[in-house]
């Protein structure tokens, strides 16, 4: 299959033929069944569609992780729309979008009606005490499988994945400054440009930084609580701003919505937004679409459609506006080189996660017996995970009132 400048790369010839239509097929059955957040989720992106059906390259995989990763952002979205536009354009990465989104924002949007209707979901708890303990497993399978895949026996991509790993564990969260030093770090070394094109990198790189704090600084100012724009106008500014520069996994944007929704607009109450976050983790898809069960709290079905765009319509132009760039100059060593140090940095990001969400899931010996049953079943017969999540569900349902619940 050609590349952007026309060339044919042999790993891309001998895929499988896969067009617009199994791609948006795909993509809706992974945004309905696909659970696990966003690092299982790119995991089984790598597993279904590189390793499996090898219907998408390696190095097209990675460009998207890349992409993906270094542009702020959900990962698992931006990850599918970057698939999608690589693979047939502009059409692709928009039909792909909205596949993967359209399911969990419908199941998201039923059960945020339901919580209102019924004042509640005290089960939803229950149901989380399981299926969280599971959810770790199925992320440190995928953490394992993405970080020996890309990083293979590389000791610099290796170094670059330990200092994220211990980065992330430290502070509990995603730094993005880390992701766009790592790919720089990686170019530097293994792709030298000479010293003056190695300044202008570096000043790429660190202006590129600025101006997204800058930019962020003025959407903090336009959505703050003393502003007198409309609430629907509130709710797209900040769910925009959240979008916009919120690097990494989808999981590292609870933190900045629990100090904007609890703390800064009072919109919801500390339980109701534990309730938000338990709907996004027991819901396949992204797991960003938290926000909806929020919009819909705060302003019903029109609060939820804002919100989804909000969070969602800056992961797409930062797919679309830079992806034909990345495109046409995948064989530039730089670039080469800066996608190596971002995945690399990516799959260690993503296994600190691990770790940061271990300590909030499992949390006594039920839980972790739980974990390492759902271990044992992916490592050993990579038991699908909807049956794993459900036959967690159940557990939790079961012990939930025995644990004193």
């Amino acid at each position: 299959m050609p590349d952007g400048d026309g060339q044919k790369r042999p790993d891309t010839a001998q895929t499988a033929p896969f067009g617009l239509r199994d791609l948006v097929l795909y993509f809706g059955l992974l945004g309905a069944i696909g659970f696990g957040g966003p690092a299982a989720l790119v995991g089984y992106m790598r597993r279904d569609l590189v390793e499996d059906r090898q219907t998408l390259d390696e190095d097209t995989f990675n460009l998207s992780l890349a992409l993906a990763q270094i542009m702020p952002g959900p990962l698992a979205a931006q990850t599918a729309m970057a698939i999608g536009y690589f693979r047939v354009g502009v059409l692709g990465a928009t039909l792909v979008g909205a596949a993967f989104i359209l399911p969990s924002f419908l199941m998201v949007l039923a059960l945020s009606i339901a919580y209102v209707a019924l004042g509640g979901l005290p089960w939803m708890q229950a149901l989380f005490y399981g299926i969280g303990a599971m959810v770790i497993s199925i992320i440190a399978i995928a953490a394992y499988r993405l970080g020996t895949g890309t990083n293979k026996r590389d000791p610099l991509l290796w170094g670059v994945f330990a200092v994220l790993f211990v980065a992330t564990v430290g502070s509990g969260t995603e730094l993005a400054v880390l992701f766009i030093l790592a790919g720089l770090l990686v170019a530097l070394v293994r792709a030298w440009p000479g010293t003056s094109r190695g300044v202008a990198l570096t000043a790429l790189c660190v202006g590129g930084a600025a101006l997204i704090w800058s930019i962020e600084r003025v959407l903090l100012q336009a959505a703050a609580p003393g502003s007198d724009a409309p609430l629907l106008v509130h709710i797209l500014l900040f769910f925009t701003e959240a979008g916009a520069f919120v690097f990494g996994s989808g999981l590292a944007i609870v933190p900045f919505l629990r100090e904007g929704v609890v703390q800064e607009f009072h919109w919801l109450s500390e339980q109701q937004f534990l309730d938000a976050v338990a709907v996004a983790l027991v819901t396949p898809g992204p797991v960003v679409i938290t926000v909806a069960f929020i919009g819909y709290l705060v302003a019903g079905v029109a609060g939820a459609c804002v919100a989804a765009a909000g969070i969602f319509l800056p992961v797409y132009f930062f797919t679309i506006l830079p992806a034909p760039w990345f495109k046409r100059h995948r064989e530039n060593r730089q670039l080469r080189a800066f996608v190596s140090g971002a995945t690399a940095a990516a799959s260690g990001a993503i296994g600190g996660a691990v770790v940061v969400l271990a300590q909030r899931a499992i949390i006594d010996a039920p839980t972790a017996a739980i974990a390492v049953v759902g271990f044992a079943l992916l490592w050993r017969f990579r038991v699908r995970e909807p049956y794993l999540v459900a036959g967690a569900g159940v557990a939790g349902l079961i012990l939930w009132p025995l644990v004193g619940g």
